[in-house]
């Protein structure tokens, strides 16, 4: 591994694509694994995986937000599972919001 980048050895089953040549680069996904009806958002600023962190949940239509405890369970690149806390189609503030760390409610504009 050298800053985030894996290099693996790459075999296409059937010919090869137009244009294709010898050591040229390729760039994928590796999938390590499928995860079925689990609840998941971006990636919090300060979300590690199986960990504990505050979040600000939405409420009032927009105009307000309560601090919630949520369990993250494991992460990619771009998103967390929530295992605890959280329910399908709840809004989150996902940026920093470590000012407000004294506030369990703040008001929204």
């Amino acid at each position: 591994m050298d800053n985030g980048t894996v290099t693996v050895d790459v075999a296409l089953d059937a010919s090869l694509p137009k244009g294709a040549r010898p050591a040229l680069s390729v760039e994928g996904t590796i999938e390590l694994e499928r995860l079925a009806n689990v609840l998941y958002l971006g990636r919090p600023v300060f979300g590690q995986s199986e960990t504990n962190i505050c979040l600000f949940k939405i409420l009032d239509r927009g105009r307000a937000a309560v601090r919630v405890p949520v369990r993250l369970g494991r992460n990619s690149v771009t998103t967390v599972e929530i295992l605890s806390s959280l329910q399908l189609g709840d809004q989150v503030i996902l940026s920093d919001m470590s000012q407000w760390d004294n506030c369990s409610r703040v008001r929204l504009n």
